[in-house]
């Protein structure tokens, strides 16, 4: 792994439990200079003209002479590392909920478009997690564990990444971030080259995805230098058969015993973001608390075609 490139106003360095995930901090002087631009638009302004969203996007690339968008992209197309963790380095009052979601509007547009999130029919989706809760999935329920999984299996959009961002947490004990690449998976030759897991799948989702259609496609595929990839989350896969259904299982369960699993603190106002064909995520449950709140954001999409 070759040493990483620094850029003025940014703290880069490795994580400290993988070489493959990419820490990025940033200094107070940048977050001073982005204040200004930022506050030109609202939110509204950001969900209803997309255009808007490229123009913070280009505030915080100037800030370093456009090599921060380079760094992201060389990061996160490269299956060596493939995913970064960024945020500031300091949190100040100036750092609020809307700060943020134009701290992470920004950083993502420097990768790709977004996906429309029909979950929250927007560019973004926000969401809660609390002590009780009466959704139709995994992504809310505190006291359960989020398998790992990667995200967009449900949609006909592409997805080739995710970022997901910490807005706010009170009285949290768990609930910390698991993450495994592809390649360090002890499994992935014997599962990937199973035929069950070329087939095509039938993948659909609960009512609050607000998705109306279901897709069909593999698991397993190839990348265009022939590395496996991977589209799976156990909520939805619709199994044809016995085989399909033995094969999830199997699957399933040699990704939640795998010795190389990373499992992370991520602290608030800081923002995962990762590959989506190589990088599986989930989260582990909470310890039970009645104050328990933490909120999030997710926003996920493409990589520019040019």
């Amino acid at each position: 792994m070759q040493d990483l490139k620094q850029i003025d106003g940014f703290d880069i360095s490795f994580h400290e439990k993988s070489k493959r995930i990419i820490n990025i901090k940033i200094e107070d002087e940048i977050i001073e200079r982005l204040i200004f631009p930022f506050k030109k638009f609202d939110i509204t302004a950001l969900e209803y003209k997309p255009f808007t969203r490229f123009t913070i996007a280009k505030s915080l690339d100037e800030t370093t002479s456009h090599e921060l968008g380079k760094l992201l992209n060389h990061i996160l197309k490269n299956r060596n590392t493939g995913c970064f963790i960024i945020g500031p380095k300091n949190i100040s009052s100036k750092i609020d909920q809307t700060f943020l979601i134009k701290l992470s509007t920004a950083i993502t547009h420097l990768i790709g478009n977004p996906n429309h999130d029909s979950m929250a029919g927007k560019y973004y989706a926000r969401f809660h997690v609390k002590h009780e809760d009466n959704s139709d999935s995994y992504l809310r329920k505190a006291y359960i564990n989020m398998d790992l999984h990667t995200d967009g299996t449900y949609v006909k959009e592409t997805t080739d990444w995710i970022l997901m961002s910490k807005l706010e947490e009170e009285n949290v004990d768990g609930g910390e971030t698991a993450l495994l690449h592809l390649d360090d998976w002890e499994h992935l030759s014997d599962l990937a080259n199973d035929e069950v897991g070329k087939q095509d799948f039938i993948w659909g989702s609960p009512k609050s995805k607000n998705v109306g259609y279901k897709v069909e496609h593999p698991v397993f595929s190839k990348d265009q230098n022939g590395e496996a990839t991977i589209s799976y989350i156990d909520q939805f896969p619709e199994p044809k058969n016995m085989k399909q259904g033995l094969f999830l299982q199997k699957l399933s369960d040699s990704l939640e015993g795998s010795q190389n699993k990373i499992v992370t603190s991520l602290p608030v106002g800081s923002a995962i973001v990762a590959n989506n064909y190589f990088w599986l995520h989930g989260r582990k449950p909470f310890k039970e608390n009645k104050k328990l709140s933490r909120e999030l954001l997710r926003i996920r999409g493409s990589f520019f075609n040019n």
